[in-house]
């Protein structure tokens, strides 16, 4: 699959700033991808002399360290699919291959987060395959208890306590489904990822580290950090160019999500660079904040005192529902038309 190009399926604020972008991808830094390099190199280095030197380091270092290249690789993954460091898909997907994370095969996080990237239906639950949103349809299927864990989760502690295993949850069913449908491609897809897992596995097993700690004590972790940066990173909004979240988060989260908290500016050019949009921001600030309508958050404190223990209101889409309200109105006035014109009976 083809993946966006900083020039291509882009929405520009003006044609100054294509023509900014344009004379900062011929710069020798954007050329030569050496942020993306030296991240995949340091990266793929640290993780796996932490873990060759686990014993050593000790448990609670290691472990931590751990947590953190494993998230940050899951940053990665989001870079490669957008088209870097090389112009070749199929290179960058070799990079993304390893399940340094365990729960998700690179092709299925590519597929799905290439679909999210459709803006005009972004949060849409119908399209949009990492929408938080549900349809009217299924939440009026959902029983008190289902509705109380999308609650749950829709808190921020909950988000980074229950949302991964939620995610893990619906794994678990993609893949029954997948044997059901026999979809092949899909098969093979999580075939090769258990290939994969089964010699990651070996590797962690022969640096002295239990395979059920690193599962359960590194990569849920690392999965749960993710859900910081997607806490209300999108919302539900009329225009679609207002529906992505500009969050001015700290150095460190910004490095370890590779800038993904300047969230509206990489929806509208998907294919800028990691290192790119913080120059883009501070650059067009007003601008961006204007386009997205104010839909700014002063890091990601914010959410917690906001929403660490209270839900943020992310359940029925307001479209489905007024979808959902039109349908019930077009039905009534369709039984008070029939019942005007129906016959008396005596």
């Amino acid at each position: 699959m083809s993946t966006p190009h900083p020039h291509r399926a882009a929405a520009w604020l003006h044609e100054e700033q294509r023509e900014a972008v344009r004379r900062m991808s011929r710069g020798w830094l954007w050329r030569s991808e050496a942020p993306t390099w030296l991240l995949i190199v340091f990266l793929y280095s640290g993780w796996f002399t932490t873990l060759a030197y686990a014993p050593s380091l000790g448990l609670p270092l290691s472990t931590l360290l751990l947590i953190v290249f494993t998230a940050w690789y899951l940053s990665l993954q989001h870079e490669l699919i957008h088209g870097h460091p090389t112009r070749w898909a199929r290179v960058n997907q070799l990079f993304g291959l390893p399940p340094l994370a365990v729960w998700f095969p690179y092709g299925l996080y590519r597929d799905s987060h290439l679909a999210h990237h459709r803006n005009e239906s972004l949060t849409l639950p119908e399209d949009d395959p990492e929408t938080y949103y549900f349809s009217a349809a299924t939440w009026a299927r959902f029983s008190p208890w289902q509705r109380q864990v999308v609650r749950w989760r829709n808190t921020f502690v909950g988000r980074l306590l229950l949302a991964p295993a939620l995610d893990i949850v619906g794994v678990i069913q993609g893949i029954v489904r997948a044997l059901i449908r026999r979809d092949y491609p899909a098969i093979g897809m999580w075939a090769t990822h258990a290939m994969l897992l089964m010699l990651l596995f070996l590797w962690i097993a022969h640096c002295g580290v239990s395979v059920l700690w690193y599962l359960f004590a590194v990569s849920y972790p690392a999965l749960a950090i993710t859900k910081v940066r997607s806490f209300l990173e999108h919302r539900a909004a009329d225009d679609p160019l207002a529906r992505s979240v500009i969050n001015e988060a700290g150095l460190p989260w910004r490095l370890l999500f590779l800038n993904l908290n300047y969230h509206s500016i990489h929806h509208d050019l998907p294919g800028i660079p990691w290192y790119g949009l913080p120059a883009l921001y501070r650059r067009y600030q007003q601008a961006y904040q204007q386009r997205n309508q104010g839909f700014v958050v002063n890091g990601y404190r914010a959410w917690w005192r906001r929403y660490g223990f209270r839900p943020v209101d992310v359940t029925v889409h307001p479209a489905s529902q007024a979808f959902a309200e039109e349908d019930v109105n077009d039905a009534l006035e369709h039984r008070v038309s029939y019942v005007r014109s129906a016959p008396a009976r005596d």
